[in-house]
């Protein structure tokens, strides 16, 4: 079957949170210089045997189920659950400041404007020239030799670096299993997120007092990023606020035990983690993962460095594969109307594009009166059901770009969109 890209249009917001919670200044706290893994020689590992550098944490290496369980609500499919291990590395207590990004590399790119604030709306190979810069002006040996578009790991320099994906999970978790390292819920007064949208909010859109957390604030910009409570190995904002880059392309998890991952081989998009000041409580989970072209930049997407603790091994040359482009296929808009918005929007893409078109249609299609469609599509969401449509895409394989349109239903997809896919 011929590979084809997915752009998502969300015409329609049908539902809103309404509750907000209050909102509580930041806890500022000094970060703790040692993870609190089990401790362990690393006596004569240490790259350079240099000290922990400032505002940075030693991270412990060990082993840890990567991922998230079959039973953990709202995770991905892309998201299977693997053992790892890694070793002990240096990562950075906060998010790379504005003021820490502008001094270094003489410009701000960021949306939002502020020393304190985290770097935001900067690009992959921009978040691997900031690392390069800092190690050079401290003398320490650059981790990657860029070339153009392709760069190459060393992966024994001393220098700083993105952290790898896995590295980045271990670090958030500290330790925890749970959905956050706070563990099964996290409210908007302990991290900076869609406040209205927090864990399960989705299924409990009309009893809320089942809820762990309840909607809050949503602040709409970043905050500092010495903002909130460290998690319990130092580590500040590792939920929200802005997503951090990492090293690796994505690529589906291995089944087999890995030490020191650093992703798949070869790929289109690299990994970001951690969810930033727009994002559901959903999206900022410690196993949710994130991607995006490597020269594409986000108001929400930031960094966090990493410099190794012990001995690596190894280059890791960059072999990014090009985007397919339109090629030969064609593309397909399909789309789901509820109340006929979305309709009419991708009707008028079609006429500009010439593209084909398909709506789904439902055997048993939802109400028409609004209040009784809202507990209907409530029903069919909390089921995770996939309510029976009429007509399915025949020769999915002849299109290269499928355009999906629907309206956002409880900060995610209706479910008779979830059936086509």
């Amino acid at each position: 079957m011929r590979k084809f890209s997915v752009i998502l249009l969300v015409f329609v917001l049908m539902v809103m949170a309404g509750a907000c919670g209050k909102t509580e200044k930041s806890q500022n706290q000094q970060p703790v210089s040692e993870s609190s893994v089990p401790e362990e020689d690393t006596e004569g590992r240490k790259a350079g045997n240099q000290d922990t550098p400032e505002d940075f944490v030693l991270i412990k290496g060990g082993s840890f189920q990567m991922g998230s369980p079959d039973t953990e609500d709202w995770r991905s499919e892309d998201e299977t659950v693997h053992p790892v291990t890694v070793s002990d590395f240096y990562m950075g207590a906060y998010e790379v400041s504005q003021k820490e990004y502008q001094e270094m590399i003489k410009n701000n790119p960021s949306n939002f404007k502020g020393d304190d604030l985290p770097v935001e709306n900067l690009t992959w190979y921009e978040a691997v020239a900031y690392c390069n810069a800092r190690s050079e002006k401290e003398g320490l040996e650059k981790a990657y030799t860029v070339d153009g578009r392709n760069v190459t790991w060393n992966r024994s320099a001393d220098g700083y670096r993105l952290p790898t994906e896995a590295e980045w999970e271990y670090a958030c978790r500290a330790g925890t299993e749970t959905p956050f390292n706070t563990e099964t819920s996290i409210s908007p007064e302990e991290s900076n997120y869609f406040g209205h949208y927090p864990y399960l909010i989705e299924e409990n859109y009309f009893s809320q007092e089942k809820l762990d957390t309840e909607p809050g604030e949503y602040r709409e910009t970043t905050v500092a990023a010495d903002s909130f409570s460290p998690n319990a190995w130092g580590l500040y904002n590792m939920h929200g606020n802005v997503g951090e880059w990492c090293w690796d392309y994505y690529g589906v998890y291995p089944d087999e035990e890995q030490t020191d991952p650093a992703g798949a081989e070869t790929g289109t998009r690299r990994i970001y983690r951690g969810g930033g000041w727009n994002d559901f409580a959903k999206h900022i989970r410690s196993a949710y993962r994130a991607s995006s072209p490597a020269d594409r930049s986000n108001a929400a997407v930031g960094l966090r460095l990493v410099r190794n603790a012990v001995l690596l091994e190894g280059r890791i040359v960059d072999t990014e594969q090009k985007a397919s482009g339109k090629g030969d296929g064609s593309t397909l808009i399909v789309f789901f109307s509820w109340g006929g918005n979305t309709k009419g929007i991708a009707q008028e893409i079609q006429s500009q594009t010439g593209a084909d078109l398909f709506e789904i249609e439902l055997v048993h299609p939802y109400s028409e009166d609004y209040n009784t469609v809202l507990d209907e599509a409530q029903r069919d969401q909390n089921e995770q059901a996939r309510p029976e449509i009429k007509i399915h895409v025949e020769n999915m394989d002849q299109y290269d770009t499928i355009i999906l349109g629907y309206p956002n239903w409880w900060a995610s997809i209706p479910m008779p969109i979830a059936l086509m896919w």
